[in-house]
């Protein structure tokens, strides 16, 4: 059986972390950086509202795929991947390739 013959199966966990808009986008930052900070994000990525961050940030912690850190300022924190989470930077490897392949025009965020 060829790999395009093969049969693709359940797909729902991934899509239950990586199926929103803004996801994908975050954890692209995450494979970049060892440890990133909110306001690194927010800057990062662009036009996301503090709510909808902190809303995804929240599920991934949630989900245990960044696990979030105090630094030594007791007002900030950073986060950084887990083990489970750096599984998923194929997949997120595997979207920018895509991406360049069928859409070359480059975008930033």
């Amino acid at each position: 059986m060829t790999t395009a013959e093969q049969t693709i199966g359940c797909v729902k966990a991934a899509t239950d972390i990586l199926g929103d808009k803004w996801t994908p986008q975050l954890l692209r930052f995450f494979a970049n950086e060892e440890t990133v900070r909110f306001c690194q994000l927010q800057d990062l990525v662009g036009g996301i509202n503090p709510r909808t961050l902190s809303a995804r940030l929240l599920h991934l912690e949630t989900e245990k795929i960044i696990e979030k850190t105090p630094t030594s300022s007791a007002t900030r924190c950073e986060y950084h991947l887990t083990e489970k989470g750096k599984g998923l930077l194929p997949i997120i490897r595997d979207m920018e390739q895509w991406s360049s392949h069928y859409d070359p025009t480059p975008h930033s965020a």
